[in-house]
């Protein structure tokens, strides 16, 4: 059932959005050098290797000039880029890897394999049993202001109850999350 849904929202929300995406499209063109898409090796279900689909929000190669991570005032991020993560628009090319099958709506956000070091054999095995999700518990209750423990907490917490309904209750509340407090 959740394999359907994730399909059926996430083309419908293609669809219904393509104007959208036309126009970051081109703002993302305007502003700078580059390609519109960032790309990036991501770890899916069962630790399985996937290209995670994002607009791009930073200046082209910026993950050969920094971290994989971001930080409040992050000189890498174009102004265009700072409105999508602000808005997560950035995120819309998601709902490709969603139709693919490599993401779902809801799930532990993925993460890059350098990331595995932060968790126990433990942690790890439970993190990705399920699909990566656009949005999670964590980006549903903290987005960005929760410390990277208790964004794992929260992860694993919903490997533990995940289900339908919860599914539902976290796109609510990341919707709320979005229009009334934004992101970095």
């Amino acid at each position: 059932m959740k394999r359907i849904f994730d399909f059926i929202v996430s083309l419908v929300f293609l669809i219904l959005l393509f104007p959208f995406i036309i126009l970051i499209s081109l703002a993302i063109i305007i502003e700078s050098k580059g390609g519109v898409f960032f790309m990036q090796e991501r770890v899916g279900q069962l630790a399985k290797p996937f290209q995670m689909y994002k607009f791009r929000s930073m200046v082209a190669g910026a993950d050969q000039k920094g971290p994989y991570f971001t930080a409040q005032g992050d000189s890498r991020i174009t102004r265009v880029g700072a409105f999508l993560r602000k808005t997560s628009l950035d995120e819309l090319p998601q709902l490709l890897n969603v139709l693919k099958g490599d993401m779902s709506l809801v799930g532990p956000r993925p993460d890059v394999f350098a990331q595995r070091s932060e968790y126990s054999d433990e942690q790890w095995e439970k993190r990705t049993r399920v699909k990566p999700g656009i949005t999670g518990l964590a980006q549903a209750t903290i987005r960005n202001i929760g410390s990277p423990e208790q964004r794992t907490t929260l992860d694993l917490e919903y490997v533990d109850t995940a289900s339908f309904w919860l599914d539902l209750k976290i796109l609510l509340l990341t919707v709320k999350q979005v229009f009334f407090k934004g992101s970095h």
